[in-house]
């Protein structure tokens, strides 16, 4: 359970990327938040549940 003040968003919602970082591996390209959502460094994510979403960084456009 979430201790912070506010509380994090649920790994359900759609801000869950806010939530805390509880442990940083910019290493190896992830973070675990503090919703058990783990961040990859190319935006995708897996869900506490097993879900994947797909990585979602915008596209650069070219000038």
């Amino acid at each position: 359970m979430c201790t912070h003040t506010p509380k994090c968003p649920t790994a359900d919602s759609p801000d869950r990327e806010a939530a805390v970082v509880v442990a940083g591996h910019p290493e190896q390209g992830w973070s675990l938040l503090c919703n058990a959502v783990v961040l990859f460094e190319d935006t995708g994510e897996l869900l506490p549940d097993g879900r994947v979403v797909a990585p979602h960084r915008p596209f650069a456009v070219a000038a």
